[in-house]
């Protein structure tokens, strides 16, 4: 290491420039004293002369002085004047010289000090005197009468001045500020010195003379024995500079320094054009001979020293041959990085595909399509091993108008092509050169030739291949790049297929599984409403995006025309959640054919449902159904009266016949499963025209929004459209709340009330006396009549004869009869006992047993319901010319009688 001098260049330049400013700034100081002097001296004579002039041109001194006592008038004014003016005396004097007036009164009288010959002659004079009051700067102004004569007749001489002492003590005051001035500018001069010769040090490293002088001495040596090229330009593109290596890597001639650099012999274009370009340069690529040189480039002068440029250049022929290697590298490590990430998003087959098919294109081929086993689509396995026949399911390329097979068209590949060995064998199929490959043309020769026209002339025909099974073919085919598909890139077309494989395949099983849950579930769900007359009834069943789950609905008609409206939930997705739907569906019709209240029927389906999850917890068959939710009602078109109760479920909409909608206020109950609390009925009024609304909290709920909002949401759709239809609303509700496909299934039932006409119903109160039997068979005859029924006239007769001489036997008043006529025609009679009877075989020899088994045998159907009061047994019988209704009474007594004794 090179020793440091202790007399740097640094530190030499830093004393001179150190004494220079010294005397700068010493010059300057005194400079600016002497001129503030002259400035001072200038400033009171400039002052004397206008205050003087001023008093003589002053219109009241010829008065004054022709007053008796003229020092009597003018002292005071004087006075005051010199006091305001700043002046330290003023004298009024006659031609003679003889003052009128003096600061110091005893002078008044006595001679003036002064020259005056040059006022007397008009002229204003000034000078330096020593006067009474010591050494004073005085001016001398000659006065005239500004009336009689402005410049005839001298009639005064005016002075006024100031003392020396007083004008150079301002000067005196301003001097510190001069000389503090004076020493800031030495101590910023000092200190922009100071910085420059820090920089200049740094730049130096504090070398002396003697150490830079050997410095540069060596710089050839270190300059021509690097192993880069350096070259420096100038701003007009000359070459300055060129070390040995620039000259072997460039083969400049000896006289190359001094020239243009676009007169340089054997250079190659891209590079002159670098060098003379004067732009900043990192790690470009040029060629020289067969030699790849990386070129850097920098703009110099930046520093305050000559402009131009400094150029390095590296020969990286092998270093580029195996980074472009690396980077293919990369690129396909990248590329198998992105199918695994953007590959398999969604359980979709066939956006599987066309996610495979988006990134090949354009990364590693032209064009890409994708070729699936038409079963695979369904959800099954390529049912043979040779080339089935394969549809085109994804299809993407870097233009849109390549003559490849369309997207959807089936396919059923020749055994000479690419694909079909590909499918049959599971091995990959290469073709370098299509035009050459006799087995694909053989394929379709008239689009193979379009095909091999359009630039395409490469192809990789590689299997999906998951557990074993080819699914299908996906096809890379190439036609920008010249030379075809090799070996490597063979290696890469498997890899990639292999990934979307899995997922095609996963995407194939999923698809199966909830085609078997969809179907499972469709089954479980009514496929068509039953025929009633009390409710005019729509429905929409919309599955959820993940698969199915446990939602149902139901419509279910009860004995006298009464209809039982049922929607449920069961938590979950999936077969368990669509088996256990099923059962729970099973079970509310079986539990509805006992005619029991609301509340009573959710009782039963919840101690079942804590049932199952017992079951399955105990077998370890699942986790269990973990709960549903269900709401039940029951609409009587007779008495416009709806029962319901709800077991954790949504409440139901009401739509008045104004139009207006509100939910319906009926009690919450725990879901079912939970157990231990009782469930609870709320009876409506519902007046005709209503609209019900049950749906299940799919509807309703959004992680988007709450679910107040979602309930708002669903009133507002039903609001204001009382004579919509039933399945128009449900299309209107659907299209506010889901404008998409739904995160959870979606029931949504929606019915309108009717009602049974007035006419149509008949009550009588029944006496508890046998003789009322008699008379109640003649009202009946008689209504019968009326409504033109008389054809069952006979049988109703012995059915209500039966029903009422049994109520009167074995039950408590009060005793009711009401005929119902709607689809059928309903006997009911009513009273007080709790007791059902029974149906049974009496024996030949028994007085009774049998009325029930008459009852039976004329009408369709016949059964007990319960009520708070008691109960009532109710029998149907199909309306004459309706499909199952008996053609008259005869044929039933006939039926009767050809039946087996008992």
């Amino acid at each position: 290491m090179t020793e440091k001098s202790p007399r740097s260049v640094a530190g030499q330049v830093f004393v001179l420039q150190v004494a220079v400013v010294v005397l700068l700034v010493a010059c300057g100081v005194v400079a600016l004293v002497l001129q503030a002097r002259h400035d001072g001296e200038k400033e009171a004579i400039n002052r004397s002369i206008a205050v003087a002039s001023s008093f003589a041109r002053s219109p009241g001194l010829a008065k004054a002085l022709d007053s008796p006592d003229p020092s009597k008038v003018l002292q005071p004014i004087t006075e005051l004047a010199r006091k305001e003016a700043g002046v330290d005396f003023i004298v009024i004097m006659d031609t003679e010289g003889i003052r009128y007036t003096h600061p110091i009164p005893d002078r008044i009288g006595k001679r003036f000090v002064g020259t005056i010959e040059p006022s007397l002659q008009g002229r204003v004079y000034t000078e330096s005197v020593h006067g009474p009051l010591g050494h004073e700067v005085q001016a001398i102004v000659p006065a005239y009468d500004p009336v009689s004569d402005p410049r005839g007749k001298l009639i005064a001489l005016v002075s006024a001045g100031l003392k020396v002492e007083n004008v150079t003590s301002v000067v005196d005051r301003n001097l510190p500020i001069i000389v503090g001035a004076g020493a800031v500018a030495l101590a910023l001069a000092t200190g922009g010195t100071a910085l420059i010769t820090r920089r200049l040090r740094r730049q130096t490293h504090r070398l002396g003379p003697a150490e830079m002088t050997r410095m540069y001495e060596h710089h050839d040596t270190v300059l021509h024995s690097v192993r880069e090229g350096v070259l420096i330009v100038d701003d007009d593109g000359r070459l300055v500079l060129a070390n040995d290596e620039a000259r072997r890597l460039l083969d400049l001639p000896p006289n190359a320094e001094g020239r243009l650099i676009t007169d340089l012999p054997g250079l190659d274009p891209g590079t002159v054009e670098v060098l003379a370009s004067g732009r900043v340069v990192s790690d470009e690529v040029h060629l020289a001979g067969e030699r790849l040189l990386a070129v850097n480039q920098r703009r110099t002068g930046r520093d305050g020293g000559p402009g131009g440029t400094v150029t390095t250049l590296r020969d990286s022929t092998e270093l580029r041959a195996l980074s472009g290697k690396a980077e293919v590298a990369r690129e396909r490590l990248k590329l198998l990085y992105d199918a695994g990430t953007r590959i398999g998003t969604t359980l979709d087959v066939v956006h599987t595909a066309e996610e495979l098919a988006t990134v090949a294109v354009p990364r590693f081929a032209d064009y890409v399509t994708v070729d699936l086993a038409d079963p695979v689509l369904q959800g099954e396995e390529p049912s043979g091993t040779g080339a089935d026949e394969m549809r085109r399911t994804a299809v993407n390329g870097i233009h849109d108008d390549a003559p490849l097979y369309p997207l959807g068209k089936l396919i059923e590949f020749l055994p000479s092509t690419p694909q079909a060995r590909g499918f049959g064998s599971g091995r990959s199929e290469l073709v370098p050169d299509l035009s050459a490959a006799t087995g694909w043309h053989a394929q379709d020769p008239e689009r193979t030739r379009r095909i091999i026209e359009y630039g395409i002339h490469s192809l990789i025909a590689t299997p999906l291949k998951a557990r074993g099974v080819v699914l299908g073919v996906v096809n890379f085919w190439r036609s920008q790049k010249p030379e075809p598909f090799d070996e490597e890139e063979l290696s890469l077309a498997e890899e990639l297929v292999a990934r979307a494989a899995v997922n095609i395949d996963n995407a194939r099983r999923y698809t199966r599984e909830h085609a078997l849950a969809v179907t499972l579930q469709r089954s479980l769900l009514p496929r068509a409403l039953p025929e009633q007359s009390a409710l005019d009834v729509a429905h929409r069943y919309l599955p959820a995006q993940s698969g199915v789950s446990g939602d149902w609905f139901d419509v279910i008609p009860l004995p006298c025309g009464r209809v039982a409206l049922v929607v449920g939930d069961v938590v979950g997705h999936g077969l368990h959640a669509a088996a256990t739907m099923g059962r729970l569906r099973t079970a509310v019709h079986n539990f509805s054919t006992l005619d029991l209240p609301p509340d009573e029927l959710l009782g039963h389906l919840d101690d079942l449902v804590g049932r199952i999850d017992q079951d399955e917890s105990d077998t370890e068959v699942g986790a269990g159904v973990l709960g549903a939710t269900c709401l039940y009602a029951i609409y009587d078109p007779v008495s416009r009266r709806c029962a319901m109760a709800r077991a954790g479920h949504p409440l139901p909409v009401l739509v008045h016949p104004d139009g207006f909608a509100e939910f319906a206020d009926v009690p919450a109950g725990p879901p079912l499963g939970l157990g231990g609390m009782p469930f609870r009925t709320a009876e409506l009024e519902l007046a005709e025209g209503t609209q019900l609304v049950l749906y299940t909290d799919g509807l309703i709920e959004d992680r988007s929004r709450d679910l107040d909002v979602g309930m708002e949401m669903l009133r507002e759709a039903l609001a204001g459209h009382p004579d919509r239809p039933p399945d128009e609303s449900c299309r209107a509700v659907l299209e506010a709340l889901l404008p998409g496909r739904p995160k959870d299934d979606v029931a949504l039932l929606i019915s309108r009330t009717r009602v049974v006409p007035a006419d149509h119903v008949v009550e009588w109160e029944v006496p508890v006396d046998p003789a009322a039997v008699a008379r109640m068979r003649a009202a009946v005859a008689e209504k019968l009549d009326e409504w033109d029924l008389a054809e069952l006239a006979f049988g109703t007769e012995l059915v209500l004869s039966e029903l009422i001489t049994n109520a009167i036997r074995y039950a408590s008043a009060p005793i009711r009869v009401r005929l119902i006529r709607d689809r059928a025609l309903t006997c009911e009679v009513s009273d007080g006992s709790s007791t059902s009877p029974h149906l049974r075989y009496a024996a030949t020899t028994d007085e009774g047993g049998r009325g029930l088994f008459l009852v039976a045998q004329m009408t369709e159907r016949w059964g007990t319901r319960y009520t708070p009061g008691g109960k009532v047994i109710w029998a149907e019988q199909a309306l004459p010319g309706t499909p199952g209704g008996i053609g008259g009474t005869e044929g039933a007594w006939a039926a009767l009688l050809d039946a087996e004794p008992l």
